[in-house]
C-alpha cells in the first residue's frame, strides 16, 4: 500500500489572517470557524507565523495578528508523507500544520483530524501490511525468519536474517506502512555484508544485534 501524502489529506480552503488583522477580528474568525489557530500570511501569501487564542490572550484587543503571532511557523510541504507530518505535530506539540509550496506560499492546512483518518487502523492491519512490505522488498527473506508485532502503531521486528543489509531493508519497509509511528529492531544477522571484504579474511559472524531505540527510515 502506498503511503499517502500531506497534499492528499489536507484541507484546501484555509482561514487566514495578515499582519494587520486586529485581535478582535482574529477572535471572530476563530469562533466562526471553530478553530484554535490560523496562519498569518504576508502580501505574497507566504506564511510568516501562526496566531492562536492563547497568543491573543496575552495582549490587548487593539493588538494585531502580526504583533501576537508565533513566528516562524511550523509548516510542511504537500509531498511529505502523512507519518512524517504526524511526527512533526508531536515534536512541536501543535494540532495543525500550514501546508506550503516550494516558495512558502500557503496552499492548505493539515490538522490532527486529517492525519488521524489515515492512522485509524488496527495493529493487526498494520502488522499484515508490514509483513507484506518486507517480503515484497526482499524476496530472499523467508516469512519464518523473523516475526512482526505491533502495539499502538509501533512495530517490533524480531528474529534473525541472513545478511546485515536485510536488517536495514526490513526497517525501511516497515516504515512504508501507513499508521506506523515507530520501528524497533531486534533482528540479528549471520553475515555482515556491509563491510569491505579483506583478503583471506574469514566470514564475519557477529552476535545478534542488540535491541535499539526507535529506528528511523
Amino acid at each position: 500500500m502506498r503511503t499517502r501524502t500531506v497534499g492528499e489529506v489536507m484541507t484546501d480552503e484555509v482561514v487566514r489572517a495578515d499582519r494587520r488583522t486586529t485581535a478582535d477580528d482574529v477572535v471572530r474568525l476563530l469562533e466562526r470557524h471553530r478553530i484554535r489557530a490560523l496562519p498569518v500570511v504576508d502580501h505574497d501569501d507566504k506564511v510568516i507565523g501562526v496566531v492562536s487564542g492563547t497568543d491573543l490572550a496575552r495582549g490587548s484587543a487593539a493588538a494585531t495578528a502580526g504583533e501576537r503571532m508565533t513566528s516562524p511557523a511550523v509548516t510542511i510541504h504537500p509531498e511529505q508523507a502523512v507519518p512524517d507530518a504526524a511526527r512533526v505535530m508531536a515534536r512541536h506539540n501543535v494540532g495543525r500544520l500550514p501546508v506550503v509550496d516550494e516558495e512558502d506560499r500557503l496552499i492548505g492546512i493539515a490538522t490532527r483530524r486529517d492525519l488521524l483518518r489515515v492512522f485509524l487502523r488496527t495493529d493487526e492491519e498494520i502488522r499484515r501490511q508490514v509483513l507484506d512490505e518486507i517480503l515484497a522488498g526482499a524476496s530472499a527473506l523467508a516469512p519464518g525468519a523473523f516475526a512482526v508485532s505491533v502495539r499502538d502503531g509501533t512495530v517490533v521486528l524480531e528474529g534473525r536474517v541472513r545478511h546485515r543489509s536485510d536488517v536495514a531493508l526490513a526497517i525501511r519497509s516497515a516504515w512504508r506502512s501507513e499508521g506506523v509511528v515507530g520501528v524497533v529492531s531486534d533482528l540479528g544477522f549471520d553475515i555482515d555484508d556491509c563491510l569491505p571484504v579483506q583478503p583471506d579474511a574469514q566470514p564475519l559472524r557477529p552476535d545478534p544485534v542488540t535491541r535499539s531505540a526507535e529506528a528511523t527510515p
